[in-house]
């Protein structure tokens, strides 16, 4: 099965939430593997946040996760609040660009303030220059002429210049980033019903997302209630149903000759509906660009989770696939090497996330134990810190580029 080469390379933060400074490459899928409080959570929260700074304002993105304080690393700094830096690295998208990178940087101020010091995106497409824009100290430069848009120190320019066809590429890209972590509770709720584009976090508006996914593809709808089948038995369909002005989830099960019953969403388990979230998550239309989902085995019985890893794995054909897990079930699936994994570690009060050692990488490759297994046994260990990996949050994050 040939997977979508990786479209996110590289995510560097820089003490970003409990982690002072990692780089991390991606394959395509890749499983974030650690312990309860690891800080994987962290990680893949840097993509929600990325995309979410792209279409609202970056106070916004901040207030949400409960201000800047609660956002950066407090093991970096004292006396002052340090800086928050994240940078993405970004492959060939839609054929037009061949690589592109992003990256800016926010200073905290008193009073739960802020300030943007730097921001930079270069692009190089398949044919022809590259294009770039430095925003650094108040002042904008771009090779691109006519480029001049309006810089306010609590805002990033990258939304404003991304109606550029130049960055339009990028902003998008970054903007169809989703990050779900299914709550079963909120898709036994009425819904208020909306678009049914892309499917919230915690999945709460799964009732639309099926719609929606119904409306493009009857097809995929249709493999959402195999997949669902194989998971919950009997369980042959689930569909849309209208309360006035919200909407539920109705399920029916079959047995026997010509007998079958339907449930409400209220009536199901927790684990019925938190797969049902996966699968709309996996189906969401249109498709996001990286989808990453926290702890698909919650509440689901390990012997359903082949299911699950099927519909990821067949995921990872049109989008990038992020997983975070402390599962060895999940890692059971014969087709997952040590490419596919990074190991998040709680160390000295901090998040590391590194490749996997070479022991471990060996027993892979080698076929002496599965993931799992060497999960089971403990034996599932990072690489070794590297001195310039200490010295990373040191090392500048931006270019210089010519005027």
């Amino acid at each position: 099965m040939t997977m979508h080469k990786p479209l996110i390379r590289s995510l560097t933060l820089k003490r970003f939430r409990s982690v002072p400074a990692a780089t991390i490459d991606f394959d395509n899928p890749t499983f974030l593997v650690g312990r309860n409080g690891a800080g994987k959570s962290n990680v893949i929260d840097a993509f929600a946040f990325l995309s979410e700074a792209m279409s609202v304002p970056l106070q916004a993105v901040f207030d949400k996760r409960g201000g800047i304080a609660a956002v950066r690393n407090r093991s970096s700094g004292k006396s002052h609040p340090p800086n928050i830096a994240l940078g993405i690295s970004l492959g060939a998208v839609n054929g037009s660009v061949k690589s592109a990178y992003y990256a800016f940087e926010v200073k905290a101020l008193k009073s739960y303030g802020y300030k943007v010091i730097r921001e930079q995106c270069l692009v190089r497409t398949a044919h022809g220059p590259q294009t770039w824009f430095d925003r650094q100290d108040g002042k904008f430069r771009s090779n691109v002429k006519g480029l001049d848009p309006s810089v306010d120190p609590a805002a990033l320019v990258m939304p404003i210049v991304g109606g550029d066809t130049r960055f339009a590429p990028v902003v998008r890209t970054l903007g169809a980033m989703r990050v779900n972590s299914i709550v079963p509770s909120r898709l036994r709720d009425m819904q208020d019903p909306d678009s049914g584009t892309s499917l919230r976090s915690d999945g709460s508006n799964a009732a639309s997302v099926l719609q929606e996914i119904e409306r493009n593809s009857e097809d995929d709808l249709s493999m959402i209630c195999e997949t669902l089948n194989t998971i919950v038995p009997n369980t042959t369909n689930v569909r849309t149903k209208k309360h006035g002005n919200k909407l539920s989830l109705e399920f029916t099960q079959e047995w026997g000759e010509n007998k079958s019953v339907t449930f409400d969403a209220f009536s199901m388990s927790d684990g019925t509906l938190r797969a049902l979230g996966l699968l709309a998550a996996v189906y969401q239309r249109p498709s996001p660009s990286l989808l990453a989902l926290e702890e698909p085995e919650a509440t689901i019985h390990p012997g359903a989770l082949g299911s699950v890893l099927d519909r990821l794995r067949h995921a990872a054909r049109s989008m990038q696939v992020v997983v975070t897990t402390h599962s060895p079930e999940v890692l059971d699936a014969d087709w997952i090497g040590d490419k596919h994994l990074r190991v998040v570690e709680w160390t000295e009060g901090a998040t590391r996330v590194a490749p996997v050692s070479e022991s471990t990488r060996a027993a892979l490759q080698q076929h002496v134990m599965g993931a799992g297994e060497l999960l089971r046994s403990n034996a599932l260990e990072a690489r070794p810190v590297f001195k310039d990996e200490l010295e990373l949050v040191y090392r500048p994050l931006f270019e210089d580029f010519d005027s």
